[in-house]
């Protein structure tokens, strides 16, 4: 190799190492990082990520496209309890790679492309439990037992469609075993005495079509299995049938068969086998198909066996069910039954003569089927069921409840009643029941009132998704009453229940309940209105907040407890709403709040009457509207020489001195008085405005009557702003008597100002001082 090719192929491992290193990073679990259980499902990883320590507890690697399991992958996970491999494509796993793995409980390997299993990968997990090798490509479990370690193993899955034997000693180890699921449709080979070495199975399940190899198992199983479960066998044919005949020697106390074919021809057999069965308690078919009529070709012989007690039969498809018999042949087998379930089959009638075999009957379930009034009462016809306490015809084709209560009321011990998902629509006033009963079932049968037709022993009742509007039964005797998916707006009455310990009322249209009415139910243990519209009102809120125990009452609180309105807190919790004052009491707030403001009007006019607001607030106005005017009014429209503003008290001298002294002078002068020149009809303000404005001057007498009256007041308020703003000499005052500043109110501050700085005429008392009084007035007047 040259020195050029060593370059490159070093650059080329560089590359690779650096890439493998890049991929390891991006495939990491991060999950695993914080927490003891890892979720790595689903995340399209190639190998079990890197990172794994001690802490972790449970590891879920299921659904990725990992291929190979390293012995060093797990070496750190020494505290693992479940590790989760299945829908992978793991199809090698290192001999050590479980090495570490002491204290793990479940390992789950299945629907893989494992071709072999080793018993060095479970050499060391000796805590194990529960163990899944379903799914896989091999074909047998090896030479040698693959479980001899694992003394704790409770339950064990494995098989796949190529499975095709099982050896001796493949299961040697194995004492005792919870459950054991083999799934070997293509099973071929089966050595006898495999299984033998189990002394406990408690439910196997054999899903293997070769019946010999069935059948030669069961013989390995006869005294070690308590649940023998048989699925997808085809017992069709009488011959292959009777090679389970080793099943009457079976100590089994359940037999299932789940998802197999049976015919009228080999039903025989399967009876008589069945029959023979010395401990034999239960019978189930599950998911299985019917060939036939019940017209059996050869009479059924069968001891009575009393040890059947139990028997079910769900989804079992009978192509030609309308033409089923009777059932007669087998009646002596179903009278000690005490428990039957006949689910989803199409059942449209019971023969009389079969209920009246059904003699030890206690529990009856045939709900999913076809029973209508008409065949329910010949099914419960007179002498049947004698001794049954619980009967389950919901999902039928029931449609009037006083004939179902007719039909049953001979029941002299039936104590539950499971009538639901019927269509009963509107129900009478009165029906029959038996007088036992305590516990009906009514929900989702389309009935919208509930009557007196109800049966008054009752201590449970459920007529939940009916569309109820109310509900007010006197059922003084119930305990539980469930009224889930009505139209509900309040709680029932509690006084014609009084005896009612739990009520569900969710998903009604609940918007609240209040203290009085929980208490009102004096037994209230569950109370479940979850799922309502509730209005989170003040009250609502107090009383939950404040109520003492309310959420060991409450099912499901607080989460099923929501908020509808008011809209800021809508999808709040109940009990995590506080509303704020103003919110809670808002007619409270408001009249304080009328009071608080009613109470400052009032001071603001007391201090405001105090204060002369009033008078201030008028001669803001009156200014105002002066201020509108022309300042001056042109000479043309002067029609006075003077206003005169004086107070009535002084009206003599006004009218009787000064006027005919002034008006009477030569030339005369023309005088605007109140009484004589206003104008009528005229609001008072623009009168005195208008004089003002069309006289040359302004005569004020003075006096102490002037100071103190109300008129001459108003008179020098809506003028004295025009008059002294305009800072001229048009106000003429005459003192008629002494009056001293401090005697004029304080809200004449323009006039006390001009009478301490302006000369003013004063009325002298003597008259030879008066002729120089009236030459002073003249003089003032003419200019």
């Amino acid at each position: 190799m040259t020195t050029h090719n060593c370059q490159v192929w070093a650059i080329y491992m560089v590359l690779a190492v650096s890439l493998s290193r890049e991929q390891e990073m991006k495939q990491t679990c991060p999950s695993c990082d914080t927490t003891e259980i890892c979720n790595c499902s689903s995340m399209g990883l190639d190998f079990i990520p890197p990172g794994l320590t001690a802490k972790t507890t449970v590891l879920n690697l299921a659904h990725n496209r990992i291929k190979h399991i390293q012995a060093q992958d797990l070496w750190q996970a020494v505290n693992l309890r479940a590790l989760l491999l299945q829908s992978n494509k793991i199809s090698s796993i290192d001999e050590d790679s479980f090495r570490s793995l002491g204290k793990l409980e479940l390992l789950d390997l299945s629907n893989n492309s494992l071709a072999h299993l080793s018993p060095g990968w479970f050499g060391h997990l000796f805590s194990l439990q529960h163990l899944h090798l379903q799914g896989n490509s091999y074909r047998d479990l090896g030479q040698s037992s693959l479980f001899s370690n694992l003394r704790n193993l409770s339950s064990l899955h494995l098989g796949n469609p190529g499975f095709s034997t099982i050896r001796q000693g493949n299961f040697e180890g194995i004492v005792l075993l919870d459950r054991l699921w083999i799934d070997g449709g293509n099973l071929s080979q089966y050595e006898a005495g495999s299984l033998e070495l189990i002394r406990k199975i408690n439910h196997m399940i054999i899903n293997i079509r070769n019946i010999s190899i069935v059948s030669a198992i069961v013989r390995d199983l006869l005294h070690s299995v308590a649940w023998l479960e048989v699925r997808k066998i085809d017992l069709d044919e009488l011959a292959e049938t009777q090679l389970l005949r080793v099943m009457s020697e079976c100590f089994a106390n359940k037999i299932s068969f789940k998802e197999s074919l049976i015919a009228d021809a080999t039903v025989p057999e399967i009876v008589s086998i069945i029959a023979d069965m010395p401990k034999l308690e239960e019978i189930e078919l599950i998911d299985c198909r019917f060939l036939g009529t019940g017209r059996w070709k050869m009479q059924i012989h069968v001891n009575q066996s009393q040890t059947i007690k139990v028997m079910t039969i769900e989804k079992l498809s009978i192509e030609q069910f309308y033409l089923f018999t009777d059932l007669q042949d087998v009646q002596g087998l179903l009278s000690f039954l005490t428990k039957i379930t006949v689910q989803n089959t199409k059942v449209f009638l019971v023969p009389c003569r079969l209920s009246q075999h059904l003699r030890s009957l206690e529990y009856l379930d045939l709900s999913s089927n076809l029973l209508g009034d008409q065949s329910l009462e010949h099914s419960a016809c007179q002498g049947g069921w004698p001794l049954l306490q619980t009967l389950n015809l919901s999902q039928n084709s029931l449609s009037d409840l006083e004939m179902t209560g007719k039909s049953l009321s001979h029941l002299r011990h039936l104590i539950l009643l499971d009538i639901s998902q019927n269509n009963f629509g509107d129900i009478p006033d009165v029906c029959k029941w038996p007088k036992t009963l305590k516990y009906l079932n009514l929900s989702r049968t389309q009935i919208l009132k509930v009557t007196t037709c109800i049966p008054p022993t009752l201590e449970v009742l459920d007529v939940s998704a009916n569309n109820l509007k109310e509900f007010g039964l006197q059922l003084p005797f119930l305990k539980e009453l469930y009224l889930t998916r009505n139209q509900l707006k309040t709680l029932p009455d509690a006084a014609p229940i009084p005896n009612l310990v739990a009520m569900s009322v969710r998903r009604n249209k609940l918007n609240s309940f209040s203290k009085e009415e929980l208490e009102s139910f004096t037994h209230m243990e569950l109370l479940d209105a979850g799922d309502n519209n509730f209005i989170c009102s003040c009250e609502f809120l107090s009383f939950i907040h404040h109520q003492a125990g309310l959420a060991q009452v409450l099912v499901g609180w607080p989460d099923k407890y929501v908020c509808d309105s008011p809209l800021a807190v809508r999808g709040a919790q109940v009990g995590a709403v506080h509303l704020s004052l103003m919110e809670c009491h808002r007619s409270l707030v408001v009249s304080l709040i009328c009071i608080l403001l009613f109470v400052v009007i009032l001071s603001l006019v007391a201090v405001g009457y105090k204060y002369h607001a009033v008078w201030y607030l008028r001669m803001t106005w009156a200014w105002l509207q002066a201020k509108r005017k022309p300042r001056r009014a042109p000479p043309k429209d002067l029609c006075y020489d003077a206003f005169v503003s004086y107070s009535e008290n002084d009206s003599d001298w006004v009218e009787n001195i000064m006027v005919p002294e002034l008006e009477q002078a030569c030339p005369p002068f023309r005088l605007c008085l109140h009484k004589r020149d206003f104008v009528p009809g005229k609001w008072i303000v623009d009168n005195i405005i208008d004089s003002i404005e069309k006289s040359h001057k302004t005569l004020f007498v003075l006096s102490e009557h002037f100071v103190q009256s109300e008129w001459c007041k108003y008179e020098l308020d809506f003028s004295h702003f025009r008059l002294f703003d305009e800072n001229n000499d048009a106000a003429i005052l005459i003192l008629l008597e002494p009056i001293q500043s401090q005697a004029i109110p304080k809200r004449f501050c323009k006039l006390r100002k001009i009478m301490n700085s302006k000369t003013y005429l004063e009325w002298p008392l003597e008259e030879e001082q008066q002729a120089i009084f009236w030459f002073n007035l003249k003089t003032a007047l003419k200019f």
